[in-house]
């Protein structure tokens, strides 16, 4: 075999290689293929509750906030936490920003928090976004660094966006949902129960 023939065959072997890679299950390249690029991951809505003894380690977190603010576990240890991941262009997130809301006020000030995870925007979007959905409490900005949705990696990985934590007293993951909120009840009742919890 010539040495062109053989540099031709290499080549062959490395595009059908590149090819089927391109085959592989990725959500949103499958998304892009369809013509259904959405923007965002799309999932199935789904709620995974865990009971008390089934949960994991405490989750210890940290990030800067849309306003500059340093927030962590740390500020919310002993309170019932609601943590959001979410991003401005995200067609399900904007949909689900009042619901969100409707929940946080119900029991804002009952030892009950919310916190935003934005994965995508910087700062300014962020609070454009806030402003334009009246969307009250923090966001943390993690697309710089991407620390927030590392230190859950262990125990949830956050695959779908928007992803829904309820995290519980001791700062464990009572509460999982995945994909769009259909409503405020799922989740303040998911917050009820953990509030609720000796």
């Amino acid at each position: 075999m010539t040495r062109a023939i053989r540099f031709a065959a290499i080549a062959a072997i490395a595009v059908a290689g590149a090819a089927l890679a391109g085959c592989s299950a990725d959500p949103v390249a499958d998304q892009y293929r369809s013509g259904d690029n959405k923007g965002y991951i799309a999932s199935d809505f789904r709620v995974d509750e865990i009971a008390p003894d089934d949960r994991g380690e405490p989750v210890e977190w940290a990030g800067e906030t849309e306003t500059g603010e340093q927030l962590s576990s740390d500020d919310t240890a002993g309170d019932v936490t609601v943590i959001n991941f979410w991003y401005a262009e995200c067609g399900p997130c904007i949909a689900e920003a009042g619901d969100l809301e409707e929940v946080w006020q119900q029991y804002q000030g009952d030892g009950v928090q919310f916190v935003g995870v934005n994965t995508y925007n910087q700062a300014p979007t962020a609070v454009s976004f806030a402003r334009d959905n009246g969307v009250t409490y923090p966001s943390i900005i993690d697309v710089n660094t991407g620390a927030v949705k590392l230190a859950f990696a262990a125990e949830t990985p956050i695959q779908a966006t928007p992803t829904t934590l309820v995290i519980d007293k001791q700062g464990r993951i009572a509460a999982r949902i995945i994909g769009e909120l259909e409503g405020p009840s799922v989740l303040s009742t998911l917050v009820g129960d953990t509030l609720d919890e000796a």
